[in-house]
């Protein structure tokens, strides 16, 4: 990259430079990411997926967007690879992107984000706006499919530059893994386990969302738990993620519902309480009534003729 034509003045252009320098000396086999030769504000990126998930093996190819105020503020990122977890061509909201500029330290750089972006995939999308939730298997495939051939996008530079980095990521990943026996089990169940499992995560969706579906979501940002960050300097990668808490359903009780009965049982006993205040109340009134009766003169005369 002739830095001639660039100018080197500026604080943004001469920052992108330091760190275009700094990812071909100190290159990842997790990563790789370069701007356009025409703008080099704008960055194609391509990760690998996180090893021990479903996503190991697959190649994930993205755009990056630098501000001019770069590094004092942050990026924008945007999926381009189908993947199960993220939406493509959508620009992701994390707290290190534009989406969240308070959160932003100039003292980060394009590669902490990707290493950022990496640790989010595994995690739960926790009900975030455009993220995507897809069952394993599918994951797997889209694992797959994405090191057949790089997506499609932009004008043909842009793409020839896909292209490049698709290759070399190709000889960094190793493929797929395959899965073991008790892991294919795992993600493919028996048809009465399948069944009986499918029901309960219906049944815990129906009580969850008071019988409603999820929204169905168009072209949204993805919001997603912040992150946080250690030591994230330019030519660091080491960081903490505060991922997403996922809240366990209550397992559904094989015994059957007691509240009907009991408010049953509840509404008997409040009666016959009632009868009995009831009859006490009648007994007292009597007992007056005699005893003023007496009183009065008339007591003789009515106990005579009793």
């Amino acid at each position: 990259m002739a830095e001639d034509k660039y100018n080197l003045k500026n604080p943004a252009v001469k920052r992108i430079l330091q760190e275009v320098k700094e990812m071909q000396s100190n290159p990842s086999d997790d990563f790789t990411s370069l701007p356009l030769e025409e703008n080099i504000f704008e960055w194609q990126f391509a990760i690998r997926g996180p090893r021990d998930s479903e996503f190991e093996g697959g190649i994930y190819h993205g755009r990056i967007q630098l501000p001019a105020e770069y590094p004092f503020k942050p990026p924008s990122f945007m999926l381009l690879t189908p993947n199960g977890r993220f939406e493509t061509q959508t620009k992701i909201c994390l707290s290190i992107s534009n989406h969240h500029p308070e959160h932003w330290q100039p003292s980060w750089s394009v590669r902490t984000a990707l290493v950022a972006l990496i640790a989010f995939m595994p995690t739960n999308p926790n009900g975030a706006l455009g993220s995507l939730d897809y069952k394993k298997e599918e994951r797997r495939a889209f694992a797959i499919k994405s090191r057949e051939s790089p997506p499609k996008y932009g004008n043909p530079e842009r793409q020839k530059l896909i292209d490049e980095i698709h290759e070399y990521m190709l000889s960094k990943t190793p493929p797929v893994p395959q899965l073991s026996p008790s892991q294919a089990l795992e993600e493919h169940p028996t048809n009465s386990d399948g069944e009986a499992q499918a029901n309960q995560q219906d049944s815990a969706t129906m009580v969850a969302g008071n019988g409603l579906p999820n929204p169905v979501v168009g072209d949204r940002a993805v919001e997603e738990e912040p992150l946080v960050l250690a030591n994230a300097n330019p030519g660091t990668a080491e960081m903490g993620v505060r991922a997403a808490r996922e809240i366990p359903a209550r397992e559904p009780s094989n015994q059957p519902l007691q509240r009907p009965e009991m408010r049953v049982q509840r509404s008997a006993d409040d009666r016959l309480f009632t009868w009995a205040a009831v009859g006490l109340t009648i007994a007292i009134l009597v007992l007056l009534f005699k005893k003023f009766m007496k009183s009065s003169g008339h007591g003789a005369v009515f106990m005579d003729g009793s």
